[in-house]
């Protein structure tokens, strides 16, 4: 197969979606991976040995295993997760493995390749930056006693459950350096693929890192932006249009070139297409949700989409 270098920026669900579909696009996949998750195993692993979270990494790693046995079987020992109430109980074992890498080589790329090279994997995997990283979110309503009001929310898991609405969000440190491999795969590609994922938490960490975002506005790709097939979560209420919105208003210099929206979660499609066009992007409406259940991408129907996208 050939294909352009495709690289791919998300975290969780979304980004497994986004990089199952790139799977049967092209050879040259890259997933730049958020590293602010501080729940379950990931974040117990991180408090505990003061790594990048490694969940949102295996589940990246596991979506770009090769389709053959080999393959598949070690995606499911690294997806395996432990039962019960001990040290290892909730843990995933690839979390496992990639911490262990990880103390044997301090370099969190390396460490990543390493497993890559035991899926034979179709593409690398990087983090978004070379430190953890907490969330800091703005919401209006997270007290449920008091609707006007506007806090500050702190941690991935927080800002993902609140029931408030987010205005915005914040990266503690600030100005966290991006591993130079990231940085350089963002400027060779030929498409930078944003999203699907939570918008707040998945997706729009990755323009908050300086040289990252310096990096999307300075690439010689084209960007396409993957809109969410439902909108709740995070942005419950919020339109399609919205969700352009808030990431106008985090980066100011992002262009886009191209919009994919489900027909099924384009509300407003005149108002979707006016958002975009501010963002420099023409919006392609095409059905890429699964047929029986609505709320989740299809990985044959994305990649239709994304083939006939990255192929214009």
């Amino acid at each position: 197969m050939t294909g352009p270098a495709v690289v791919a920026l998300g975290g969780g669900h979304g980004l497994y979606a986004s990089l199952s579909a790139l799977k049967l696009v092209s050879d040259e996949i890259t997933a730049v991976v958020t590293v602010a998750d501080n729940g379950g195993s990931s974040g117990r692993l991180r408090d505990e040995f003061d790594v990048l979270p490694p969940g949102d990494l295996r589940m990246a790693l596991s979506a770009l295993c090769e389709d053959s046995e080999w393959g598949h079987t070690w995606r499911d020992v690294l997806q395996h997760r432990f039962r019960g109430d001990g040290p290892v109980g909730g843990h995933a074992l690839g979390n496992l493995l990639i911490v262990a890498l990880w103390e044997l080589n301090r370099d969190p790329v390396a460490g990543l390749d390493l497993v890559g090279r035991l899926l034979n994997a179709r593409g690398r995997v990087l983090p978004m930056a070379a430190v953890p990283l907490e969330i800091e979110a703005e919401v209006q309503g997270h007290d449920l006693r008091r609707p006007a009001e506007v806090t500050t929310v702190r941690g991935q898991v927080a800002v993902a459950s609140t029931e408030g609405r987010v205005h915005s969000i914040t990266l503690d440190p600030a100005d966290p350096p991006a591993p130079p491999a990231t940085v350089q795969a963002v400027l060779d590609a030929d498409w930078v693929i944003l999203g699907p994922g939570s918008w707040f938490t998945s997706v729009m960490p990755h323009l908050m890192v300086p040289s990252l975002r310096a990096a999307l506005h300075d690439t010689p790709a084209r960007r396409l932006l993957t809109l969410n097939v439902e909108h709740s979560g995070e942005t419950a209420g919020f339109s399609a249009a919205n969700h352009l919105e808030v990431l106008a208003d985090h980066a100011p210099r992002l262009k886009l070139d191209v919009v994919l929206a489900d027909p099924g979660a384009v509300d407003d499609e005149e108002a979707l297409r006016a958002a975009a066009a501010r963002l420099g992007a023409e919006v392609v409406v095409a059905p890429v949700a699964k047929r029986r259940h609505p709320g989740h991408h299809d990985s044959l129907r994305l990649a239709a989409a994304y083939r006939d996208i990255l192929g214009a």
